[in-house]
């Protein structure tokens, strides 16, 4: 009886810690919003001040993070983003998530090493856990910043193939540490394994989930399926022995961007996304409150000096691999401004991952205690300070800017999508019988004439002569964007033919080199 007492009591402090945390948020996305502060950096500062007011103290649980809260993260980021911008800005990625980790995990744990006295083994795992751009604290500032399109792909392209890289190298240092040694060639094999074993794995999971959801057009089912799809990739890579973040990531990639999962119903369609959607933002909330009651003040003014240096040894690092990685794009890819430049530059905030990485240290790494204080007092002011200079400088660089001009035709164009989706629903309403003809033809005649309107309006605007349209800035409206589209729509059609033996190789590799000489001409949208 006692014991069902006590479990009682404990499940009633848990509701009742819930409720402050709960309370807390509410009033971190008021303040926050006021005060036009980034929501994450009000979080942890928020559970920095309400920690004396809990029942009970709740830790921050490394596994809880990886194996539950990572891969809601980075599923619902995944299944948001758009393959083809994706692969449009695929080389800069892959040069800032493969060997800009690589260099900034090296330079930080160099000035670790010499400035800290640390061994190499500590050096290089606070090095690679220090280099991680967190997914969550990127994604989650740049919802509240508007950048232009391809800048705001590559950053969070980045974030979300970095994890990947970080934690494989996390893994090969920690065997190291374990076995004592480990040569290159193994090193580069177990990577490579690691990386392509996980996207494999991705794949597969995520066209097996995508047959199961075409054929289910049942909004709840359909929520539980993606769920089970993201939990199942990340534990089906990591009992494999691959890279179960970039598993997640495959395997969102795949259900938000193949053709079935634009077939099913916009409702169910609409559903799941606004399921991750509300996912993504309690999982954000929980995690970055809880990263603000795990901090002790007390141990961060004594380890003060070496988390500013520990700052200043990822800047370093974040600095010599953005800056001469981002110069080399320009040799082979269209060049990456160097107003942008600064925002990749700054925009590498710590966070939860790092934490629980920090947390996931063995007890037989040299200064574990030390090393998880270092991190955690390094995520807290990377969040209060990048997070809020963050905005700031983007402001600043003026990159977020757009015309009233711009404004008026994305007002236009969102009138076009709308309607168009609005009558591609109504004809499949009408071909399963839900709507009767006459019903149909009223309702989708009202559309049509939204459709007219807008589409009347842009055609007088594109038909002017050059000088009369330009935007208050001076500069000529453009379609760069819609004209990327189009030339990567080309690219594809070209592959499949060469793929499927229609066209010769030649042809096909000429036509090519065309098409992207058309995109690096275009400009940055």
């Amino acid at each position: 009886m006692a014991t069902v007492n006590g479990d009682q009591s404990q499940v009633a402090q848990l509701v009742r810690v819930l409720i402050i945390l709960l309370l807390a948020a509410t009033g971190v996305a008021l303040i926050s919003r006021r005060l036009r502060v980034p929501y994450v950096t009000g979080l942890v500062v928020a559970g920095l001040a309400v920690t004396e007011f809990l029942p009970r103290r709740i830790g921050l649980d490394s596994s809880l993070i990886l194996n539950l809260f990572m891969p809601i993260l980075l599923f619902e980021a995944a299944i948001n983003t758009d393959v083809s911008r994706l692969r449009s800005t695929i080389k800069p990625i892959a040069l800032l998530a493969g060997p800009g980790v690589v260099i900034s995990s090296g330079v930080t744990a160099l000035v670790l090493k010499f400035g800290l006295a640390l061994a190499w083994v500590p050096a290089l795992l606070t090095g690679v856990i220090l280099a991680i751009t967190d997914t969550v604290s990127v994604i989650a500032v740049f919802k509240e910043v508007s950048v232009p399109p391809r800048l705001s792909t590559i950053v969070e392209g980045e974030s979300l193939f970095n994890d990947g890289m970080a934690l494989v190298l996390f893994s090969l240092i920690l065997k190291v540490n374990a076995t004592g040694s480990i040569t290159i060639a193994d090193g580069i094999q177990e990577l490579l394994v690691v990386i392509l074993g996980g996207g494999l794995v991705g794949l597969g999971v995520g066209y097996l989930g995508v047959g199961l959801y075409a054929r289910s057009d049942d909004s709840l089912s359909s929520i539980l399926l993606t769920v089970a799809i993201a939990l199942g990739a990340f534990q089906i890579g990591q009992s494999l022995g691959v890279s179960g973040v970039v598993a997640v990531v495959i395997a969102g990639l795949v259900v938000g961007n193949t053709e079935q999962f634009h077939t099913v119903s916009a409702s169910s369609r609409i559903t799941v996304l606004s399921f991750w959607e509300y996912a993504g933002f309690g999982v954000n909330t929980f995690i970055f409150l809880l990263i603000g009651l795990e901090i002790n003040l007390a141990t961060l003014g004594r380890t003060l000096p070496a988390v500013l240096l520990a700052i200043l040894a990822y800047q370093i690092g974040r600095f010599l691999s953005v800056y001469p990685l981002l110069l080399a794009v320009g040799l082979f890819d269209r060049a990456i401004p160097l107003r942008w430049q600064h925002v990749l530059f700054l925009g590498n905030i710590k966070g939860s991952l790092s934490m629980a990485l920090a947390l996931s240290l063995p007890a037989t790494v040299a200064g574990r205690e030390y090393l998880i204080a270092l991190v955690f007092g390094t995520v807290l002011l990377s969040l209060v300070g990048q997070g809020i200079s963050l905005p700031w400088l983007v402001g600043r660089l003026q990159i977020a800017y757009t015309s009233e001009t711009q404004q008026w035709i994305e007002s236009l164009q969102s009138q076009l999508m709308t309607a168009k989706a609005a009558q591609e629903e109504l004809d499949a309403l009408l071909k399963s019988g839900v709507l009767p003809k006459s019903v149909y033809e009223e309702m989708r005649s009202s559309y049509q004439v939204r459709i007219a309107a807008a589409e009347r309006s842009l055609r007088d605007f594109y038909n002017r002569r050059p000088d009369q349209s330009t935007t208050a800035s001076g500069k000529l409206v453009r379609l760069d964007a819609i004209r990327r589209r189009l030339l990567l729509a080309e690219k594809n059609a070209l592959n499949d033919a060469l793929r499927k033996r229609v066209l010769s190789e030649d042809i096909v590799r000429s036509r090519l080199q065309a098409i992207d000489q058309q995109i690096l001409n275009l400009e940055d949208d």
